[in-house]
């Protein structure tokens, strides 16, 4: 075990706190499945799935908590519904595979944050504000999830279907309510698919309450000063308003896989299935190039799906063929239109 984490499991024994030791016994899982020790892995996984079925040290919230937490959901001003969706960061997908510049980019948000209090002394100020970009099914959302689940935030994501109005100014009352509960409550505040609210002004389409939510988010995100983070995510960023860049702290993308981590995705979404012959693992790479995250993985849950239906004892090259061939027969038709 990393020596780090080590000091940090008896820390947090010594300290009594349960969440810090849910969070580490996540990490040490992870990272025996990255060293390829994938059935030790699965056995702490396992151990850990049962204690959170008895409800022991989970972190989850109680029907009591729950309650409570619902009701801090920022509400619509004249329906009363609820603005936005909170998950706990217990709760989170955050398992992902990025090329090394992309995960570096992560990586330094979460580590600014983990250091927030000790670059205040310096005057620094973390990256709070963070703009994901690319292709769809690369792993924005994701990314989100990560970064709530690495901070230990809950994940508030905005619902803009209840946010949107037709009545005047009221579109832009509901965003307030938003933001003004992500101040009260540290979070990691999702606006998922953020071109929604912020296409440019410069459409001249858009008028009147589209463009004045639009204005009322510049301001909100010029006076951000929440405790947590702000995630945006877009698969259309040159639709976005040329002003809304300027107030991210950090824009990037969130990248295809490449054919290292399309391998790595393929290996870590089967190491749960036993592989009864050798695999030609280039020749599955090759054919998956170009193909988004969520589908190689989609790729592969559909080959294992395949083996164990079909009563066979593990998943061979040929289930793999058969789902990347469907895989890309389901694909071509969007690609075309």
């Amino acid at each position: 075990m990393n020596a780090n984490i080590l000091k940090r499991v008896v820390r947090a024994i010594a300290d009594g706190s349960q969440n810090d030791l849910d969070r580490l016994a996540t990490k040490i899982v992870q990272a025996e499945r990255q060293t390829g020790h994938n059935k030790l892995a699965d056995q702490l996984e396992a151990i850990l799935k049962q204690t959170k079925s008895r409800g022991i040290g989970n972190g989850h919230a109680t029907p009591i908590d729950a309650d409570r937490n619902l009701k801090e959901l920022p509400l619509s001003r004249r329906q009363g519904e609820s603005l936005a969706s909170l998950l706990p960061a217990e709760t989170l997908e955050h398992h992902m595979v990025l090329p090394p510049g992309a995960e570096e980019r992560f990586s330094r948000i979460e580590c600014e944050f983990a250091a927030r209090d000790r670059l205040g002394t310096y005057g620094l100020r973390p990256r709070r504000t963070i703009l994901l970009y690319g292709p769809p099914g690369c792993g924005k959302s994701l990314g989100a999830k990560r970064l709530a689940w690495k901070t230990g935030l809950p994940l508030m994501k905005v619902r803009f279907d209840a946010l949107i109005s037709s009545y005047f100014g009221e579109s832009a009352s509901n965003l307030r309510s938003i933001f003004v509960a992500a101040k009260e409550r540290p979070c990691v505040l999702l606006l998922d698919e953020c071109d929604f609210i912020a296409r440019s002004r410069n459409n001249g389409r858009d008028i009147g309450e589209a463009s004045r939510i639009v204005n009322s988010l510049l301001q909100l995100m010029e006076d951000y000063d929440a405790p947590g983070l702000l995630v945006a995510t877009t698969n259309v960023e040159s639709s976005l308003d040329p002003a809304i860049f300027r107030r991210f702290d950090d824009v990037f993308l969130v990248p295809l896989p490449g054919p290292d981590e399309i391998r790595k995705l393929l290996q870590m979404t089967l190491s749960a299935v036993r592989v009864i012959e050798l695999i030609n693992w280039d020749r599955i790479v090759d054919q998956l190039s170009g193909v988004s995250a969520a589908m190689v993985v989609k790729a592969a849950q559909d080959a294992a799906k395949a083996a164990v239906l079909s009563g066979k004892k593990g998943i061979t090259e040929a289930d793999l063929h058969l789902a990347v061939a469907e895989l890309r027969r389901s694909d071509a038709p969007e690609r075309e239109a």
